[in-house]
């Protein structure tokens, strides 16, 4: 135990005391911060703002449109009107093919068979990935149809707009949900960055000292076993160190009257001291986790060329974790949701990311903490086999049949 602290203390202050923790601990929550709280500014305040034309031979329908889209709540858009011809449709497609036109597609209104059916609608465009363009233009034509049918049941214009207005739900009481889930949101990707930052340095940490030969040195007067521990307990309490002192300017953020006037509540903290300390537990089981299969990669692997060949063994879980983010987001409590985040390599980033947008039955959160440990377990037993053969294998890649003869030493 005592060679293992050694070497965890060894490990924490080699790290602590450079400039790169320094600036990692102030950029990366900075930078984190202005992604997602920037990103989500500047999509609240973008309009689609396209140039297309609308053929119809309804004039007060072409209207209408125009004027929803020229003027509505997430559009500024320029709108053409045209007649229907075999002539307009030549010009629009030929201008979708000028590289110095600006229209970016056009919407073909055909009249009804039968009177009293909807119009059918086609839309042109000039590129195919132009969704936002296409989804301004079904909410303008929802919009104008539903007014126009309020209208032919004899209902009065103020009476139409009254009931379109939109509606603004209070949520004061529980806080400010937007805020608060952006504040999630954020945690999500710092947990992310730093599970995948401290688990690579393990493994580059290893290959460092096996690539130097200092491992021979150290392995005369330590075990394998007890040079592992040390490694992961002083790399991992770096990143504890990095996201005390996070979670620490949050709290105070949070409570101050900065961030009240920021994100406009009072009596709710920007991030609860709950989030804090779930956090912090997720991130001991996630770098726990990750950084043993990480020292596993290290011990097999001779240069960072060769690492990187099997970095998808850490990407992948954590690539998992952030394609099913959006489903979580829209259903918190789904059956999805539920299985997803109790699997033992999504639970760091999705139980945590669960925990801070509604409430988990406590029985999920004990759940996925033994799920964990008993994962860590199992692979701590494996990587702990494959390092102290692996530390001492030079020049050459081992191919599986190697690996699986050295979980068999004893």
């Amino acid at each position: 135990m005592h060679n293992t602290w050694l070497i965890a203390k060894r490990e924490y202050l080699e790290r602590v005391r450079t400039k790169g923790f320094i600036i990692a601990t102030v950029l990366i929550p900075l930078l984190m911060g202005a992604l997602v709280f920037g990103s989500a500014y500047m999509g609240s305040k973008s309009k689609t703002s396209s140039h297309i034309a609308v053929v119809t031979s309804d004039s007060a329908l072409g209207t209408d449109l125009k004027h929803q889209l020229e003027g509505g709540k997430d559009s500024d858009m320029k709108v053409d009107l045209s007649q229907p011809s075999n002539e307009t449709r030549a010009v629009l497609d030929a201008q979708l093919h000028d590289k110095s036109s600006s229209l970016a597609g056009y919407l073909w209104v055909t009249p009804p068979v039968i009177a009293g059916d909807r119009p059918s609608f086609t839309y042109t465009a000039r590129s195919a990935g132009d969704i936002a363009t296409q989804g301004a233009i079904e909410s303008a034509l929802g919009s104008v149809l539903m007014r126009e049918h309020l209208e032919s049941k004899g209902m009065a214009g103020s009476d139409i707009d009254a009931l379109v207005a939109p509606v603004k739900v209070d949520t004061s009481a529980s806080g400010n949900t937007t805020t608060a889930f952006f504040a999630a949101y954020t945690l999500f990707f710092l947990m992310y960055m730093v599970i995948m930052l401290y688990g690579m340095n393990t493994a580059r940490s290893i290959i460092e000292e096996k690539t130097s030969r200092v491992f021979e040195v150290l392995l005369a007067t330590i075990k394998p076993e007890e040079l592992l521990a040390g490694k992961i307990l002083g790399v991992g309490a770096v990143g504890l160190t990095q996201i005390g002192i996070w979670m620490i300017a949050a709290g105070a953020l949070s409570s101050s009257s900065l961030a009240a006037s920021l994100i406009g509540t009072t009596g709710h903290g920007l991030i609860s001291a709950t989030q804090i300390g779930f956090f912090v537990l997720y991130f001991v089981f996630g770098f726990l986790l990750y950084s043993s299969i990480a020292a596993a990669l290290g011990a097999m692997t001779n240069s960072e060329q060769e690492l990187q060949q099997l970095n998808m063994f850490l990407v992948l879980p954590l690539a998992f974790c952030m394609v099913m983010l959006f489903s979580i987001i829209r259903a918190p409590n789904s059956t999805l949701a539920r299985v997803v985040s109790l699997i033992p390599f999504c639970s760091p980033l999705l139980m945590n990311f669960r925990i801070s947008l509604t409430q988990v039955p406590a029985w999920e959160i004990w759940l996925s903490v033994v799920l964990m440990s008993a994962t860590i377990f199992a692979i701590l037993w494996v990587s702990s086999r494959i390092y102290r053969v692996g530390i001492l294998m030079y020049g050459k890649k081992p191919n599986l049949p190697e690996i699986l003869r050295w979980l068999k030493y004893s």
